[in-house]
């Protein structure tokens, strides 16, 4: 689903059945103690085990800084809401990526303005070719997938 059907931001996702179910194992095999909740190295463990890669300290920190005080770790209810937002952002990168690779049609690994202003003539067909130069320039020109995303974050505040 390209942008203009979705929206440029990553939207709300809902886990199938079985993807939960995943989760709530691998929660449960990372509780080691059977407390209910997850330490950070076991928080870390179950991000391995869903993601495969180990977060980083920085993202360790933000995790348990966010954590309910009173509690000694992540609660089930927590770590699941955690993981939607991961897999969510994991999507939202796939499909940015994804719609990059369409219209990186000499696979160069950027956009020249030409390419540019096709996707956003698919993407977004009302804007006018003034603001699609302004937002190409405005993200550095679009070398990778990470300005096509920026350039689309401008154009919904413009």
């Amino acid at each position: 689903m390209f942008f203009s059907q979705a929206g440029a931001r990553p939207r709300m996702w809902e886990a199938s059945p079985s993807e939960h179910k995943k989760w709530v194992e691998v929660f449960k095999a990372c509780d080691e103690e059977n407390k209910g909740c997850l330490s950070r190295e076991n928080f870390k463990v179950a991000v391995v085990m869903l993601f495969g890669y180990k977060p980083s300290k920085i993202e360790a920190d933000a995790v348990m800084s966010s954590v309910d005080p009173n509690t000694s770790g992540i609660l089930l209810k927590e770590f699941l809401d955690i993981v939607r937002k991961k897999k969510e952002a994991q999507l939202y990168r796939n499909e940015i990526r994804h719609i990059f690779t369409a219209f990186d049609r000499h696979y160069r690994g950027y956009l020249t303005l030409e390419d540019f202003k096709k996707a956003f003539k698919q993407v977004a067909p009302k804007l006018s070719e003034r603001i699609i130069l302004e937002v190409f320039r405005a993200c550095g020109h679009c070398y990778y997938p990470k300005a096509l995303e920026s350039g689309l974050n401008i154009m919904l505040l413009i």
